[in-house]
């Protein structure tokens, strides 16, 4: 493989004067961040802005300092911190990921085994791999494909090109300051090749770029798919200045949160409520998953005090439901709820 060693040159020089700073990092040049910091950020960036992620991560830090702390954390408080993340199967893999890592006495420093523990996939082995133990590793997230997109002005369209990708991202990667070298690549396709309205005119690698000419062309993506569309009904039950809330089930959406009793989310749903009330209509809410959009019906009542639904789960104070964890969808419910006009209707 022939490796070009200039843009990894510029590169670098770039990121020494002009590195985020972000708490899981090592400043350019460094020693490298423990394992623990860069896993645990990478987990939480899937998907997610470094803005939202911020406030998480030093909380999950002083709460968990260590992994060996975080294995050892209740399933049910740490799904309960990660509430307002999203995509909460992330939050069950980086349990039993924590776990795995203590029972074997820490990180393991090559990206083959990094790949065996549960959650970690191609891209968090790559990047922990070069991060944290500074190996040479090909890492390659949204930023990276646009900055290499647009670099060699590739145009096969994701994600079929992603292979190609690869092999340019595997040409351009420098044998030394992996780690450095990973996240510089990052912050550029973060700060400077932006998907719209790129600075190009600030970029280490502008007079190099085969794209700099019509940057917005690249990286040429396939076009997508209609997102499907369902719907369901959230029920707001309440009694005694409490509500009801439930577990959801440990597998599948929003798995092993606290929630509102919902029903299936579907073209056609069955929307029977789960007990007898005066049920008014409080509002909708829409939420966007990775492959469907909901809108949700909230439909709320009061019950008296010696009514018992036919649900296993917690009478939580209306008062302090923010501090429930509940998922961005059903937070929203709750929030809608609060804010109608349903109170006065009859009550059971």
């Amino acid at each position: 493989m022939r490796v070009d060693t200039e843009p990894a040159r510029r590169l670098l020089a770039w990121y020494d004067r002009h590195a985020r700073a972000l708490p899981w990092r090592s400043p350019p040049g460094a020693p490298p961040p423990d394992p623990y910091r860069v896993w645990l950020s990478e987990i939480m960036l899937q998907q997610t802005t470094v803005a939202a992620v911020k406030p998480y991560f030093r909380h999950f830090m002083a709460r968990w300092p260590t992994v060996e702390a975080l294995a050892a954390a209740d399933d049910a408080e740490l799904m309960s911190a990660w509430a307002g993340l999203g995509y909460y199967a992330r939050a069950r893999n980086l349990l039993a990921c924590a776990r795995a890592v203590a029972a074997q006495g820490g990180f393991p420093d090559s990206e083959s085994a990094l790949l065996k523990l549960p959650g970690i996939g191609a891209y968090t082995a790559a990047a922990v791999a070069a991060i944290a133990f500074g190996r040479r590793a090909v890492v390659i997230d949204a930023n990276v494909e646009r900055v290499v997109a647009r670099l060699f002005a590739l145009a096969d369209p994701l994600p079929a090109a992603r292979p190609a990708l690869r092999a340019l991202v595997d040409r351009v990667t420098p044998a030394s300051r992996a780690g450095d070298f990973a996240q510089a690549m990052m912050d550029l396709g973060a700060t400077i090749c932006t998907p719209r309205s790129p600075a190009c005119i600030l970029c280490p690698l502008e007079s190099l770029c085969a794209g700099k000419a019509a940057p917005a062309a690249y990286p040429v993506k396939a076009a997508k798919r209609p997102r499907p569309h369902r719907r369901g009904t959230a029920w707001w039950i309440e009694r005694d200045g409490h509500v009801l809330l439930v577990r959801r089930p440990g597998r599948g959406l929003l798995g092993g949160m606290r929630a509102l009793p919902s029903s299936e989310w579907s073209d056609s749903p069955d929307e029977t409520p789960p007990c007898p009330a005066a049920w008014a209509a409080a509002g909708t809410v829409s939420h966007i998953f990775t492959h469907f959009a909901l809108t949700l019906t909230v439909r709320a009542a009061t019950v008296s005090a010696d009514c018992e639904p036919p649900l296993e789960g917690e009478w939580w104070p209306v008062d302090t439901i923010t501090e429930a964890g509940l998922p961005t969808l059903f937070a929203k419910a709750a929030a809608t709820a609060l804010q109608k006009e349903w109170h006065d209707r009859t009550t059971l």
